[in-house]
């Protein structure tokens, strides 16, 4: 039976998963938040960061999923795909972000910023819904908080920086839904297996593998609202 979710419906939904986190932005603008990853006291050596995770409606290239799909077709998420020159993470898709800077008000402008800075966003456009629980991410010893936002008037978007970034680029959320582009990725490193998450996004630019930390978030993300579709968890893909 069809579960289309409209992107509405979609837009209340990331809301009240913000408003369960009880991290939800304040009124009056999007630097007043509550208590976050920027206040809490850090370990020694972990740093402060944030991702905007940007959700609106896909401008002319919904996705071709089937109809099926737990999701509307026209809704969609912002990636970029990092440069392959970086040191840290090279090559691989992420949400826009960075760490926080100390004149950062907190995650959320932080997000924006680094969002406006990597893909030439603009924030006017963006309506921030809340702040979910931060993560860790421990090979670089950060501390993320996802900022959750909804594209109210979506606005161009573009690799700023070649020397930060190879692609931007806005993926439907039911392709990344779909059975067909679901896997198991697989890194062995210093004699350790690690297992995770990844989605296959095809886009006119080439095709991209998102997996790491952003998969881990989305895929998280995803079952908590309710999205996920039933995929083979046996299809594993051998990373370099």
């Amino acid at each position: 039976m069809p579960r289309d979710v409209s992107s509405p419906a979609a837009r209340e939904q990331l809301r009240a998963l913000a408003a369960r986190a009880a991290r939800p932005v304040a009124e009056g603008g999007p630097g007043v938040t509550s208590p976050s990853a920027a206040d809490a006291a850090l370990e020694p050596g972990t740093r402060a960061a944030a991702v905007l995770v940007l959700f609106g409606v896909l401008d002319g290239s919904p996705s071709d999923h089937a109809a099926d799909a737990a999701v509307s077709r026209d809704l969609d998420v912002l990636l970029l795909a990092r440069a392959a020159t970086l040191r840290s993470h090279p090559g691989q898709v992420a949400l826009p972000g960075g760490r926080i800077d100390p004149g950062d008000a907190g995650p959320v402008e932080a997000a924006l910023r680094e969002a406006r800075e990597e893909t030439g966003l603009d924030t006017a456009g963006v309506e921030v819904l809340g702040e979910l629980a931060p993560l860790p991410l421990e090979y670089s010893r950060h501390l993320v908080t996802p900022v959750l936002a909804w594209w109210r008037r979506p606005s161009p978007v573009r690799v700023v920086d070649v020397a930060e970034s190879a692609a931007v680029f806005r993926a439907p959320v039911a392709d990344l839904l779909s059975p067909a582009h679901r896997v198991v990725t697989v890194l062995h490193r210093d004699g350790q297996e690690w297992r995770g998450p990844g989605f296959v996004v095809h886009d006119p630019a080439g095709d991209h593998l998102v997996w790491g930390f952003t998969a881990m978030l989305l895929d998280g993300l995803f079952d908590e609202l309710g999205w996920t579709e039933d995929w083979d968890r046996g299809r594993e893909l051998l990373l370099p």
